[in-house]
């Protein structure tokens, strides 16, 4: 089962995908918001699909696919959470989750373009396994409590501006991860109960050649432990998004060059589907 929401930007049609079959929502739900996961959504989904009560939308193939979900309260990013990709930033892995925020606002679709303004000259990819949180949470007795607290798992574009995250950041990170459009997330988001969030292999490129190739298997901290250990911290509301980190193989290591204007950067996460965006430099 696959949720997703199709049509123009702000107009989006939350649809449920089954066997290939895209269904409309809208007699069921208003859309794919907080309130659909405060209430059970994905399980109400689930049961009009197993009594037939849902109807297909027509034309549906032919619809631009927009992000799957909308108006997060908060999207909460871990850096540094492979080993590997640690190392190739120059830094030693973390002892705990190092975090930063992204606003609502920098979400967009996975075919979207990425605009990018003429002095954003230090563009990076980072593809990364995204946790849609499905009920509040605050202080998870555990990691495996984290989990029970999660509604389903997204692929998301973690895009960032190193200039701005680094060179000119006044020591937050989040100033260079918040242009608009900076998180791509689609093209749908799958029920927990279908994922092993542990197991999953992760991949990028640019202009078709290869960038990233990793499995989750390789985080330092798992979506679990992610979940208990922030959730000490900060309270989690339904529909909250939480990025877990990108594997080694962007552009920061100066093994390859920063994004450039027509480039076209793909992404690909098992069993959450794929993602193509061209840059586009805008004055």
């Amino acid at each position: 089962m696959e949720l997703l929401r199709l049509g123009p930007i702000g107009h989006e049609i939350p649809v449920v995908r089954d066997d290939g079959v895209c269904f409309d929502l809208r007699p069921l739900i208003t859309d794919i918001d907080p309130n659909f996961f405060a209430t059970g959504g994905i399980a109400r989904v689930r049961a009009a699909l197993e009594a037939d009560e849902l109807t297909e939308l027509d034309g549906a193939a032919e619809m631009r696919i927009g992000a799957p979900l909308t108006r997060p309260s908060s999207i909460v990013c871990v850096g540094m959470n492979y080993a590997a990709h640690a190392r190739e930033t120059g830094a030693e892995p973390p002892e705990h989750p190092v975090i930063f925020f992204k606003m609502p606002s920098t979400i967009s679709g996975p075919n979207d373009p990425i605009e990018l303004p003429p002095y954003a000259t230090k563009a990076d990819w980072e593809v990364e396994l995204g946790v849609v949180i499905g009920s509040r949470t605050f202080r998870a007795a555990s990691a495996e409590d984290g989990l029970n607290h999660v509604a389903g798992y997204v692929l998301g574009n973690d895009l960032s501006e190193r200039r701005l995250q680094i060179e000119e950041s006044g020591g937050q990170w989040s100033k260079g991860k918040n242009l608009p459009g900076f998180t791509p997330l689609g093209p749908w988001i799958r029920p927990a109960a279908e994922v092993d969030p542990g197991n999953l292999r992760l991949r990028s490129w640019v202009n078709g050649e290869a960038r990233q190739d990793s499995l989750t298997s390789d985080l330092i901290f798992s979506v679990g432990e992610i979940i208990h250990q922030l959730s000490q911290a900060m309270a989690f509301e339904p529909g909250d998004v939480i990025l877990t980190g990108t594997p080694q193989g962007v552009a920061l290591s100066g093994k390859y060059p920063y994004l450039a204007d027509g480039d076209v950067v793909e992404l690909e996460l098992e069993g959450l589907g794929r993602h193509r965006q061209v840059v586009t430099i805008t004055e």
